[in-house]
């Protein structure tokens, strides 16, 4: 169950994003983003991402469900769902409140955040010898802020244009998105989800470093949506496709 978990976390952000971008960008328009991924393991089906997005007037709610399916699906059933809002400006994220649930079918959890002058402060927060301090984590962003910045539809400047750290309550991680290019009728990027603090040793000594890349797709109306995720993961080539 664990293993699977990590699977899908490495597959679907590498992709566990967060907010510090390296530059400001123009500010998208107001908008919606309504986005399902089936995603596969060494061609196996082994879950699903969906991924829901609205902006308004400088505020952005989100939502997400990652669960298993196919072949994995009848072994392991897991899921796991969040909610964030905040205050978005261009590619900026200020998040103001995070909630999430997970159930890995033999125990369920909860957990929130809430922000204060960009300080994330995590409900029933237990210390680790290996976690990281929220109090330390200024300017992150949580885990379903990252996943609706990677994924959300966007203007022709921002595509592959992401230098994110995110803050899930106990581990620090960091995603890079850079070089777009032309692949056939898409934009392929190569990215990085690197494990920054937080993780256990074990964790940091088995691998720190995971690239992937990402490829847009023009839409009608002149934005680029993402239509496919591909990274090696720790378990075999990941690959996740929009729905």
């Amino acid at each position: 169950m664990k293993q699977f978990i990590k699977i899908l976390g490495i597959c679907a952000l590498p992709l566990t994003l967060t907010l510090a971008l390296t530059a400001p960008q123009m500010a998208a328009a107001d908008g919606s983003t309504d986005a399902k991924f089936s995603v596969s393991i060494r061609g196996l089906t082994a879950g699903t991402l969906t991924v829901k997005g609205q902006e308004s007037g400088g505020s952005y709610k989100a939502s997400g469900v990652l669960q298993s399916g196919g072949l994995v699906g009848l072994v392991a059933k897991v899921k796991y769902s969040a909610s964030t809002s905040g205050r978005v400006k261009g590619n900026r994220f200020s998040p103001t409140r995070y909630d999430e649930k997970a159930d890995t079918g033999k125990r369920k959890s909860s957990s929130s955040m809430s922000y204060k002058g960009g300080v994330p402060t995590v409900s029933d927060y237990v210390s680790t010898p290996n976690g990281v301090k929220p109090s330390t984590q200024k300017g992150t962003v949580d885990p379903m802020t990252a996943l609706y910045a990677a994924f959300r539809d966007v203007g022709e400047a921002q595509v592959c244009k992401l230098d994110v750290k995110m803050y899930d309550g106990k581990r620090r991680s960091q995603v890079k998105l850079s070089s777009p290019r032309a692949d056939g009728d898409m934009i392929k990027c190569d990215g990085e989800y690197r494990r920054l603090a937080g993780f256990s040793a074990e964790d940091m000594a088995e691998k720190t470093r995971f690239p992937f890349n990402l490829f847009y797709a023009k839409t009608a109306d002149g934005r680029y949506r993402v239509e496919k995720v591909v990274t090696q993961s720790l378990y075999g080539t990941a690959v996740m496709k929009r729905k």
